[in-house]
């Protein structure tokens, strides 16, 4: 035993031996913790299960190799606040963080063992991208992983934080996870890098012009948070598990609170302005109505006429999707719309029940929006709603006009619970456009036809622009007092906490992609 147990702890201390003072310096020169900092990092302390970390680079006859156990990546599973996650952290001084054939089939053990154990999976990216050296043997192993991305996708949440640079394949099984992070400091990605692209189109960019953070949280969409470091970037990974379950066969995890959820709040009474056209923020609205302090927004710099994210109700985990009068007068658009659709698509795969805060004046005109194919996008937001079988329910608080009323989760499309505040207008368009189609004999021959125009805009408003129209037909519950909204909602979720739905038998549905 003496002999053996010798051997084994001579392994142990070539593998700690690896992580010497130069291997730290490297990392933190750059702004970076280096990979097993990380880990240590996101785990509970003690908590981390390190898997396959003697595995060796695969040996090859082209180009440079590296003695380095683990091959670049560390994996394993462990504990964050208690609950069980499974995680891989590449490491940027093994060979880049590139990825070949062994540091693949780690990554890929730590995906089934996820998918296998219902348990939510972390990457934390910090690669150079695909292994030169290694040839096709590295692409095959990024197939192995995009399909692990795929099979676990609606099964186990799956979560990437962009650190370093994520560059060609390596950007694919970000974007196919569920939320992704980025580090602003050191953190990119691209399909091809600034190199190519001053070789094939003789165009000057910068790594973080190309694919930094900033790019891809207003511009892309294609990351939802953003951090200063690498700290910050985990402690917000950290906050976002707590909203979720550890799989679709659970619920989300459920948190005591000493709000009640009678408050009433009379300052909603107020929050919505008399004139229709003045913007408000519809975050005001949320954080009034929802347990205080726990609204996480998603991609809040991307879209933001369309404000999407977690909260809690009565200390349950919900989702909210809202429209913002503040930007485009809460109008949808191409990037609304498909921000809104991923969401609730989510949502719907981990049981998160949905709630609508509705203002909205209708789809957004233009050449631009049509042209590239807003009757497209839009149908994603209309097909995500409508498909969608967790509890759902909707507040009209002031707009509601047109195909948005519908595709904004509306009864006929299956709103559980659909209510309006008294401040409600829902219509098949607005009163000064409708009165400009429907009166424009009347307006062309008075001889006064601003009065007229007026007068007709409040009969418009009094007679069909109403809430009180749309709840005598049924197409909403109940008007509500704006005070009362909170218990309204969360007496709405209570009796829908056993929802159960069927849907039609196929394979799946055909999503306008």
């Amino acid at each position: 035993m003496g002999r053996s147990f010798d051997k084994f702890q001579e392994r142990n201390e070539l593998l700690n031996n690896q992580y010497d003072k130069t291997y730290f310096d490297k990392q933190h020169k750059k702004g970076k913790l280096t990979a097993r900092e990380r880990i240590l990092l996101l785990f509970d302390k003690g908590s981390f299960e390190e898997m396959d970390a003697f595995v060796p680079p695969a040996n090859v006859s082209f180009g440079k190799s590296s003695k380095s156990m683990g091959d670049g990546v560390i994996a394993g599973f462990g504990t964050i606040n208690g609950r069980q996650v499974c995680a891989f952290a590449q490491d940027f001084n093994v060979l880049g963080g590139s990825l070949g054939s062994a540091h693949a089939a780690k990554i890929v053990k730590i995906q089934d063992i996820a998918l296998k154990t219902g348990t939510p999976v972390i990457g934390l990216i910090d690669s150079g991208g695909a292994r030169i050296q290694e040839g096709v043997a590295s692409l095959a192993g990024y197939a192995h992983i995009f399909r692990r991305n795929v099979l676990s996708s609606g099964v186990v949440p799956q979560l990437s934080a962009i650190m370093g640079p994520a560059a060609g394949g390596a950007v694919y099984s970000p974007a196919l996870t569920d939320f992704i992070f980025m580090t602003s400091s050191t953190g990119y990605m691209f399909v091809t890098g600034p190199d190519v692209v001053k070789q094939v189109l003789n165009e000057q960019v910068t790594p973080d012009e190309l694919g930094g953070a900033r790019v891809h949280s207003s511009k892309s969409g294609v990351a939802h948070f953003v951090y200063n470091d690498d700290e910050n970037t985990i402690a917000g990974i950290k906050m976002l598990l707590s909203y979720l379950p550890s799989n679709n066969i659970e619920n989300p995890p459920f948190v005591n609170t000493d709000d009640p959820v009678d408050r009433s709040e009379e300052l909603l009474r107020s929050i919505v302005p008399d004139d229709p056209d003045k913007p408000y923020d519809v975050r005001d609205v949320v954080n009034l109505v929802f347990d205080k302090d726990t609204f996480f927004e998603v991609a809040e710099n991307y879209a933001p006429n369309m404000v999407v994210g977690f909260a809690r109700l009565g200390g349950f985990v919900v989702a909210l999707v809202a429209n913002q009068p503040n930007v485009l007068a809460g109008a949808l658009d191409i990037d609304a719309s498909v921000k809104g659709a991923r969401f609730i698509n989510f949502c719907d795969s981990y049981n998160i029940p949905i709630i609508t805060l509705e203002d909205v004046p209708g789809f957004l005109p233009g050449t631009d929006q049509e042209h590239d194919g807003i009757i497209r996008h839009g149908a994603k937001l209309l097909y995500a709603y409508t498909r969608a079988t967790v509890p759902k329910i909707t507040v009209i608080l002031r707009k509601s006009y047109g195909g948005a009323y519908i595709v904004m989760n509306s009864k006929g499309i299956g709103g559980d619970f659909n209510f309006a505040w008294p401040s409600a207008e829902i219509a098949v368009m607005g009163p000064e456009g409708a009165i400009a189609i429907v009166n424009r004999k009347e307006l062309a021959e008075s001889e006064d036809p601003v009065t007229l125009k007026k007068e007709l805009v409040k009969k418009y408003r009094d007679e069909i622009a109403n809430p009180y129209i749309a709840d005598e037909k049924g197409f909403i519950d109940e008007v509500i007092d704006p005070a009362l909204t909170r218990t309204k909602i969360y007496r709405a979720l209570k009796i829908l906490e056993k929802k159960s739905v069927s849907l039609p038998g196929r394979k799946h549905g055909n999503t306008p992609l």
